[in-house]
């Protein structure tokens, strides 16, 4: 189980970074280059969504199926193994929103970039002509 998460989370930095990358001002021709590699990743990683969802689906159900340790009648280490447990829940949680999210953003920006870069071309194309 841990590997999933081990594997959600580096998937969810990868898209950070890109995402730092393709959004820092870059000369224009790098720029150019993350871009079209941006958009070589997209198709691929739009595996992790329905990972990420899939994993959403997994810290659901064992929220729902977890042992309740609200009362008086719990030992000490039954209640910290149900912190932890909780505790756990909502990283994992958390890292599966951000990475179908972070994917999102990366998906967005590159598309305004590329939006813009054929607005240029047109804007280049019409003072020429």
């Amino acid at each position: 189980m841990a590997l999933q998460w081990v594997l959600l989370g580096a998937v969810a930095a990868t898209e950070a970074l890109i995402l730092l990358l393709l959004s820092a001002p870059l000369p224009r021709e790098v720029s150019k280059q993350v871009l079209e590699f941006v958009k070589r990743v997209l198709q691929p990683g739009l595996a992790v969504v329905p990972f990420a969802l899939f994993q959403l689906l997994e810290v659901y159900w064992k929220y729902e199926h977890r042992i309740n340790c609200a009362k008086d009648d719990c030992s000490p280490f039954e209640r910290d193994r149900f912190q932890r447990s909780l505790f756990k829940s909502h990283r994992n949680a958390l890292l599966a929103v951000s990475a179908a999210f972070f994917y999102w953003l990366l998906f967005r920006i590159a598309k305004m970039q590329q939006d813009l870069l054929q607005a240029e071309n047109r804007v280049r194309l019409a003072k020429e002509e």
